[in-house]
């Protein structure tokens, strides 16, 4: 059910209505269905039309929903401080990767930290796949930033195509990556599809599951120990350790970092969560319904940490650690940020400041709905989740 959401104007309502007209082209031309995965990644990422490729105000108080790095920049200086222990252990040329650079806020706060703490990356590279976005962080990066910091900034049409060594980043980025919804009925494996009802609405359809799913879902229920129930529905992305791959694969000697909401595997499918995870935001309303106005709202699924942590290692890092954004931020520089925000501030700034820290740690806020998990290789970051390490939960 759709909680009541204020209603687009008549702009973003034409808006929509072009991204569903694409959509339904695409449904025409393959036979009347497509995968709800397809569906997913054309209402995020169809170019000018998807969520994430249009205009709207997407973070924020004025968006849909508020990140870790729109609270302010204490986020940013604890991954900054982090990330400086991995590029002194590296020395010379080593880089900061992020992937999905959202309004800019994090590139702002971290490398305004990296100059303050003497740390500065050879490069800060950021892949964001939105043409909008990547104007909107250059335009805020160039005057926000001193000269010789704004021409470290480099923007990327894809990852890097070399060998290279640094730090790779990426906070709520795999929630957003297109995931195929399974559905287990008579003990046999079904993907959901979306097609067209005779009035042109879209609607939910099951049709057996490909190898690569079905296979995908098999090795879920060997792990959890149980075959899932008649009727259980769900999330998995088989296509996770190609993603890490293509990503991280040529990342010779350092770490990645990934930050987003999730569970461990045994949690992610229990017997009650027979609906999956996806949820949709518009206007921080969170609702079901991912047919809402495409294009107008971001559609997410939760991450599933094993998987994580399984394609990670598949692709030759080791498992550095995992844990509760509370706890990480806890290891990585927060007592030293809040000393620091009682220090010189206005009372007004301060209080400001200190609601920042409670959204980002408290656990009914940010602090353990949002996990923290980190490879390595040929450095040593396994200190940087020694408080609070979960590991043993994978």
């Amino acid at each position: 059910m759709i909680p009541p959401v204020p209603v687009p104007d008549a702009t973003a309502q034409a808006h929509s209505e072009r991204l569903l007209e694409l959509i339904r082209s695409q449904i025409r031309a393959h036979g009347g269905v497509i995968p709800f995965s397809r569906y997913m990644e054309l209402a995020l990422y169809a170019p000018g039309l998807g969520y994430y490729s249009a205009g709207a105000r997407k973070f924020g108080a004025d968006g849909d929903f508020v990140t870790s790095p729109e609270l302010g920049p204490t986020f940013a200086e604890c991954i900054a401080m982090f990330s400086q222990q991995v590029l002194l252990q590296l020395g010379g040329e080593a880089d900061f990767f992020e992937i999905g650079g959202g309004s800019g806020a994090f590139a702002e706060a971290a490398l305004r930290h990296f100059d303050a703490i003497g740390t500065v990356p050879a490069r800060y590279l950021i892949l964001e796949p939105s043409a909008d976005l990547r104007q909107r962080q250059q335009q805020r990066l160039q005057q926000a930033l001193a000269p010789a910091l704004f021409e470290r900034v480099r923007w990327l049409d894809g990852p890097p195509e070399a060998r290279w060594r640094g730090v790779l980043f990426a906070n709520e980025v795999l929630d957003a990556l297109p995931t195929p919804r399974f559905l287990v009925q008579g003990g046999e494996v079904y993907e959901q599809h979306v097609a067209l009802s005779p009035e042109g609405g879209l609607i939910s359809v099951d049709q057996p599951a490909d190898a690569l799913l079905r296979a995908a879902v098999r090795h879920i229920e060997r792990d959890i120990g149980t075959p899932f129930a008649d009727g259980y529905r769900s999330e998995v992305l088989p296509q996770l350790p190609y993603w890490i791959q293509a990503v991280g694969g040529l990342l010779h000697d350092g770490a990645m970092l990934f930050v987003d909401y999730g569970y461990p595997r045994s949690e992610y499918y229990l017997p009650e969560r027979d609906d999956g995870t996806l949820v949709c935001h518009h206007r921080h309303r969170a609702h079901g319904d991912a047919f809402h106005w495409p294009g107008l709202q971001d559609i997410t699924a939760f991450v599933d940490f094993t998987a994580l942590a399984e394609a990670g290692v598949n692709a030759g890092f080791d498992l550095a650690g995992y844990c509760a954004q509370a706890s990480f931020l806890l290891n990585n520089g927060l007592p030293e940020r809040l000393a620091a925000i009682g220090q010189g501030q206005d009372p007004v700034e301060q209080h400001r400041r200190h609601n920042e820290v409670k959204r980002l740690t408290l656990p009914g806020e940010m602090g353990e709905r949002f996990q923290v998990m980190g490879f390595q290789r040929g450095v040593e970051t396994r200190p940087a989740f020694a408080r609070g390490d979960l590991t043993r939960r994978l």
